[in-house]
């Protein structure tokens, strides 16, 4: 097989630093992260059989916890988060009110766990929605995703596409800037890579959405809040007004009869399975004697 190249998407680890705890302190997980995961929760009826038990990464910004448990109610859910600030948030969101008493306060209480604590081979489904595309190193994190699933489970996945914000790129390229959010990995790329990171049968798929809003203003803020520009080529200090007043003149020429100024965001999706691992080449496979005898013809009476 040959070597999978690994997307690039050139994310800036101080600026993923910032964003993450900003989503700490947010209200709510972003509102199309939630939209994200009602789709991908569609998808799970397909799944003959539910598992016992599912870890959400990054659960509190992936808001996928009820879209995932009014699917399948009686599937164990555990939490993966990147910071201890985002494992207080679930840890919260999980806490039951004072009334429930008895195991329901206790199940709520130990069902989040840090993601250097997640046990290897436990999770029969690793949930992820709207998290890859942030990775500083994509190959890294399906390693940790493989390693987390037990044999014979599965991931599902949503990230952004190469297509998103593509007119807020143009926008960025017509003014002489850099780009205004790293480059995303092509669905064809992440399925390259799951294969050489040891999934097995990945099923790749995308959308595109259109979104539109009535305001620069309101597009930009809602931007941020989605998490902002975690690219390496991000200007590091602060803009000017003078600068922000070009941006906004610029998005305002984008809008359509009806006022509104349109983005497009690619939503891909993946699946794949962790199969049973095969023994390297050169590497001595042993089969028990029950095991052979189990392969012989039975003979008839």
């Amino acid at each position: 097989m040959s070597d999978a190249r690994a997307p690039q998407p050139a994310t800036d680890a101080v600026a993923l630093s910032h964003v993450l705890d900003r989503l700490a302190r947010a209200d709510s997980a972003p509102w199309l992260h939630q939209e994200v995961a009602r789709r991908m929760a569609e998808r799970l009826p397909v799944i003959l059989r539910p598992p016992e038990t599912w870890l959400d990464w990054w659960g509190h910004t992936g808001a996928g916890a009820a879209a995932v448990q009014a699917v399948w109610p009686q599937s164990r859910r555990s939490v993966a988060e990147p910071t201890s600030a985002l494992v207080e948030r679930s840890r919260s969101a999980l806490r039951a009110p004072w009334w429930a008493w008895g195991q329901r306060r206790q199940d709520a209480a130990q069902s989040v766990a840090l993601s250097t604590e997640v046990p290897a081979g436990q999770a029969q489904m690793l949930w992820s929605n709207l998290t890859l595309h942030a990775s500083p190193d994509p190959a890294t994190t399906l390693a940790l995703w493989h390693r987390a699933l037990a044999v014979d489970g599965f991931v599902m996945f949503s990230t952004f596409g190469p297509d998103t914000l593509r007119e807020l790129r143009s926008v960025y390229a017509g003014l002489g800037w850099p780009s205004p959010a790293p480059p995303y990995a092509d669905m064809h790329d992440l399925g390259d890579l799951l294969v050489h990171g040891g999934f097995a049968d990945p099923v790749m798929d995308q959308e595109m959405l259109q979104l539109t809003w009535s305001s620069p203003e309101t597009l930009l803020a809602e931007l941020r809040g989605l998490g902002g520009h975690l690219g390496l080529e991000r200007f590091a200090g602060l803009r000017t007004p003078r600068w922000r007043a070009r941006l906004l003149r610029a998005l305002g020429e984008r809008a359509d009869g009806q006022g509104r100024i349109r983005m497009s965001f690619e939503l891909v999706y993946g699946h794949a399975y962790k199969p049973v691992p095969r023994p390297a080449r050169g590497e001595l496979a042993t089969v028990s004697l029950d095991a052979l005898r189990a392969t012989l013809p039975k003979r008839s009476a």
